[in-house]
């Protein structure tokens, strides 16, 4: 990655007690993450697979609801729309959040829709596979209408408006054609962490944060040198009429292309990467809070960078608390 990115860490601290005085609205694909560990000692007589011996199971907020997860951790309020199964799962799940002090008043529980659940089998620090339950249809027109109304209560009084879109049919262009006016009229950011499938939906918002490869996808092209990153990044710009592009790259960092600005590439801050589960929401939701406290672009895409740098050494979809962010800062780096 070419060189166009120096540290400045220490300046950075001053931003982290902002935080706790940022309110974010949040619209996505509500989920939970289960995992079942275990070890493998042996394979199946019965086919030629791994048998785990399950030792423990554990759960978490997953999809749009990890994004609250982590804007918890870094302190920020937050306001959530989306939609909830008619199930227990779902019941737990907003029961969780309002416990923690989210606004609930935008999640909809539809009738005769599971909640998304994502069940991992990890042996040995090891994925061995994921398992899916979920509808992925768009959510009923009544649905909709009733999260339009409650965010037209809740959009004025946030900083930035985040969009987790999961491609679960929370997200669609008519969706956003009625609440994209509204933040714009009020003058709030809206932040999208996009899925190709409904990207010509997010004409209107400003900033974008699509990975290597749903950027290439967008592109028609792979993404793998700086240079694939900024044409990709200039084709985006241009489709979408945003502001801004950043786009995550995995091991090569993070590269940032903004209107009339150059580029700028921030290579990874990861040591050892143990899972890249959840990674695109700590980045999405670090960057969405730096914003909300008043820093640039650039530093709340750096800061967004060590974070994710954090996030992929643990195992498990994870969050990234305001003291890990800090104690890296301090450290100049992890």
């Amino acid at each position: 990655m070419r060189k166009s990115f120096s540290k400045n860490y220490q300046r950075l601290e001053n931003f982290i007690p902002r935080f706790e005085r940022t309110h974010l609205v949040v619209i996505g694909d509500l989920m939970r993450d289960k995992f079942i560990w275990g070890k493998v000692r042996r394979i199946s007589p019965e086919a030629p697979v791994p048998v785990v011996e399950v030792e423990k199971e554990t759960s978490m907020l997953g999809g749009a609801a990890n994004v609250v997860n982590n804007l918890i951790a870094l302190g920020a309020k937050i306001e959530l729309a989306g939609v909830a199964g008619d199930d227990d799962t779902g019941k737990a799940l907003i029961e969780e959040l309002s416990r923690r002090g989210v606004g609930v008043q935008g999640v909809i529980v539809e009738p005769g829709r599971p909640t998304t659940v994502k069940t991992r089998i990890i042996a040995h620090s090891q994925q061995m596979v994921r398992v899916d339950r979920e509808v992925r249809d768009p959510i009923k027109p009544e649905t909709g209408a009733k999260i339009v109304k409650a965010l037209s209560k809740t959009i004025p009084h946030a900083d930035l408006i985040l969009i987790s879109d999961y491609a679960k049919g929370v997200i669609s262009s008519k969706l956003t054609r009625e609440i994209f006016p509204i933040a714009r009229r009020l003058k709030k950011k809206i932040l999208v962490d996009p899925k190709l499938a409904n990207w010509q939906s997010y004409r209107g918002a400003q900033i974008i944060t699509p990975n290597h490869l749903e950027a290439g996808q967008i592109a028609r092209f792979e993404v793998e040198t700086d240079e694939d990153a900024e044409r990709a990044g200039r084709l985006i710009l241009e489709e979408l009429k945003m502001d801004a592009v950043v786009i995550t790259r995995g091991e090569r960092g993070i590269s940032l292309l903004e209107k009339n600005q150059k580029p700028r590439h921030i290579p990874t801050e990861a040591k050892e990467v143990y899972d890249v589960t959840g990674a695109g929401d700590t980045v999405i939701s670090t960057l969405g809070v730096c914003l909300a406290a008043g820093m640039s672009l650039y530093d709340s895409t750096v800061m967004a960078n060590l974070a994710a740098g954090i996030a992929v050494s643990k195992l498990g979809t994870s969050v990234v608390s305001r003291d890990e962010l800090l104690e890296a800062l301090r450290n100049g780096g992890l």
